[in-house]
């Protein structure tokens, strides 16, 4: 028997490291060759690590949320045969910088060769002494510390004097908020009993300061996977993207007229329509007029791509965090096979079976929170993209036209767009020109 160390593979795209994401095997399964090991997270999407040998697992090297450096070792392998030498480590030094709890690795490693003289470890600040400062009833156990307000308040015992009562009182005085400092008992040797709550109660009488019992629980996670990946690269945008935001609102009367129409006359098998295909739709007419907007940008090489397809990266949120699905060549899909591709895009992403390529190479995103679309957002760009179109609700509002006022469905367009490649004019313009051809439905398909 021998071991094999298996280490991360190349997954291409440049990819120097990856994230562990989740785990498949655990030590002292069996697995067979081909048998997936863990996923891996990239900038880019989920990867499946198969095993390339049969055998037991012997180490995982890491657990969920740690970076793995393409050719690091992943996972320890117990093999028929010789298998392939293990790094023996080193005694050294390393820092935190270099691994995480390298420190305790090096010293573990040098315990082996010799014993090592432990260097001084300073002692931690000691705790500000909170509890001196306070009376001596708030250190009695089973009772609250007072609250500022408890301290200014008339208290009807003397100062220090602890309240009696069973615990059964204290319980339900905690329950109800009540300082039991300010509640006067009038059971044996003073002791507040039920009675005495419920007359405190039936008196208005309340806690100065104090209503609902106080929350004081801190739920600490550790922000890793796609939330990570999510963070840092929101990160990344603000800090480096200039952001130029732009509301106009449309008058989406007709074309809301216009998707009931074809969702009440569709034909079988046809999916239900959304307004994006139809907003995909104006950005299929309207981008080849400002090839400065369907593009990436590289601010590292100072180079823009203008990219003649259209790729129309959809915002999503699923149970997983944000995504965004790409629907690649728009400019070649009527209207119907859009809704379907972005159904077909919304449920592969909802259960996290988006491959790679549907999640990269959008030239231009759209941001839609549906119902809950707000009255204005300020869409963070999808970099190296250089614009992005938010959807906001759509709400039926009284206007003016032609001196009249009507009911019409209006809807506001929120646009991002960077400051360094597009001007403000540009910008405007293009939103002008999406609103037209969402106004007047008609000019969509001639």
């Amino acid at each position: 028997m021998g071991i094999h160390t298996f280490k991360l593979p190349d997954i291409g795209e440049g990819i120097a490291e990856a994230e562990i994401a989740e785990w498949k095997v655990a030590v002292g399964d069996v697995i067979v060759e081909d048998q997936p090991l863990c996923d891996m997270l990239t900038d880019k999407a989920a990867v499946e690590i198969p095993s390339p040998v049969a055998g037991k697992i012997v180490e995982l090297k890491g657990a969920a949320g740690d970076l793995v450096a393409v050719g690091g070792a992943l996972v320890l392998i117990e093999v028929e045969g010789a298998g392939t030498p293990v790094p023996v480590l080193q005694p050294q030094v390393e820092t935190a910088e270099t691994s995480p709890g390298a420190e305790a690795k090096a010293a573990q490693a040098g315990a082996v060769a010799a014993p090592v003289e432990p260097a001084p470890v300073a002692a931690p600040p000691a705790a500000p002494k909170l509890a001196a400062a306070q009376p001596a009833a708030a250190r009695q156990p089973g009772s609250a510390a007072p609250s500022r307000a408890v301290q200014r308040g008339h208290l009807p015992r003397a100062p220090g004097e602890k309240p009696l009562a069973s615990p059964a009182v204290r319980q339900r005085a905690r329950d109800l908020g009540i300082e039991l400092a300010y509640v006067h008992g009038n059971g044996p040797a003073g002791r507040i009993t039920h009675d005495d709550l419920d007359a405190f109660i039936s008196r208005g009488g309340s806690t100065p300061g104090i209503g609902r019992a106080a929350r004081t629980g801190v739920e600490s996670i550790k922000v890793i996977g796609l939330r990570r990946k999510i963070a840092e690269a929101m990160q990344r945008t603000k800090q480096r993207i200039p952001h130029f935001a732009y509301v106009e609102e449309c008058d989406v009367t007709e074309l809301e007229k216009l998707r009931q129409h074809m969702n009440a006359t569709r034909g079988e098998g046809q999916v239900k329509l959304t307004l994006l295909p139809f907003l995909m739709q104006a950005l299929i007419k309207v981008v080849p007029e400002f090839p400065q907007i369907n593009a990436n940008y590289d601010d590292e090489a100072g180079i823009l791509h203008r990219i003649e397809a259209l790729h129309i990266g959809i915002a999503a949120q699923t149970d997983h965090g944000l995504v965004v699905p790409v629907v690649h060549h728009a400019e070649t899909l009527d209207i119907w096979g859009m809704g379907s591709e972005l159904r077909r895009l919304a449920e592969a992403a909802r259960s996290g079976n988006a491959t790679r390529e549907e999640l990269t190479g959008s030239s231009i995103t759209i941001s839609s929170l549906g119902p809950m679309g707000g009255i204005v957002s300020t869409p963070v760009i999808n970099a190296p993209e250089v614009a992005i179109v938010g959807v906001n609700k759509m709400v039926q509002r009284p206007m003016i036209v032609d001196g009249v006022m009507v009911p019409r469905m209006m809807m506001n367009l929120s646009s991002s767009f960077d400051h360094r490649i597009v001007d403000g004019w540009d910008a405007a313009s293009f939103i002008q020109r999406i609103r037209g051809y969402l106004e007047n439905p008609a000019t969509l398909f001639i």
